[in-house]
C-alpha cells in the first residue's frame, strides 16, 4: 500500500459514515442530546463532591458534541476532515483530564473524575457524529458502572491502593492526625 493513501482521508473509505448534518435544527438535536448525556455523567460526579460535576461533564459533553458535528456540515464540503477535529478534541481534553489529577504524597486523586472528563467528551463527540443509540448507551453504562461499582469496592476491596508485595507498607496518613 502507498503510505501516502494511509494519512489522505479521501483515499480510503472509512467502515462507518457519520451522519451528516441536514440544518440547524439537527445540529441542535445533537447539542441538546450531548448535553443531557453529559449531564447525566456529571452527576454522579456531583453527588460524591467531586470537582468536575454537572456543568463541567455537561460543558465538555456539548462542547466535544459542537466541534465534531461542524466538521460535517456541508457548507465545508471535503476541505475539513472531521476526525482531525475529533483527534484535536481528544488532545483538549487530555488537558482537562491532566489538570483534574492531582498527587499528594504517595496519594493519586482525581483518575476517575479525569476518566469521566474522557468519557463525556468521547459521548459528546458520538453524538456529533450523530450516533446517538451507541452515545446513550456509553452513558448508561458508564453512570451505572461509577454507581454501582462503589459499593463493591467498599465491601470486597479492602485495600484499594495498588501496590506490589515488596513496596513497603503504607502509612494511612489519616490515621496519624
Amino acid at each position: 500500500m502507498n503510505p501516502g493513501r494511509k494519512t489522505n482521508p479521501g483515499a480510503v473509505r472509512a467502515e462507518a459514515e457519520p451522519l451528516p448534518i441536514t440544518g440547524e435544527v439537527d445540529l441542535g438535536l445533537r447539542l441538546f442530546v450531548a448535553l443531557l448525556l453529559g449531564l447525566a455523567l456529571g452527576t454522579e460526579r456531583e453527588l460524591r463532591g467531586h470537582p468536575a460535576g454537572i456543568k463541567t461533564m455537561g460543558l465538555i459533553s456539548i462542547g466535544a458534541c459542537m466541534f465534531t458535528a461542524l466538521g460535517l456540515l456541508p457548507a465545508f464540503g471535503k476541505t475539513v476532515d472531521p476526525t482531525r477535529i475529533a483527534a484535536q478534541v481528544v488532545t483538549g481534553v487530555g488537558f482537562l483530564g491532566a489538570g483534574a489529577i492531582l498527587r499528594q504524597g504517595d496519594d493519586v486523586h482525581g483518575l476517575t473524575t479525569a476518566a469521566s472528563i474522557w468519557v463525556a467528551a468521547a459521548v459528546g463527540m458520538a453524538v456529533g457524529f450523530g450516533y446517538y443509540v451507541i452515545a446513550i448507551f456509553a452513558a448508561t453504562l458508564v453512570v451505572v458502572m461509577l454507581v454501582a461499582i462503589r459499593p463493591v469496592e467498599e465491601r470486597f476491596i479492602r485495600r484499594r491502593w495498588s501496590r506490589r508485595h515488596d513496596d513497603p507498607p503504607i502509612i494511612d496518613r489519616r490515621e496519624h492526625h
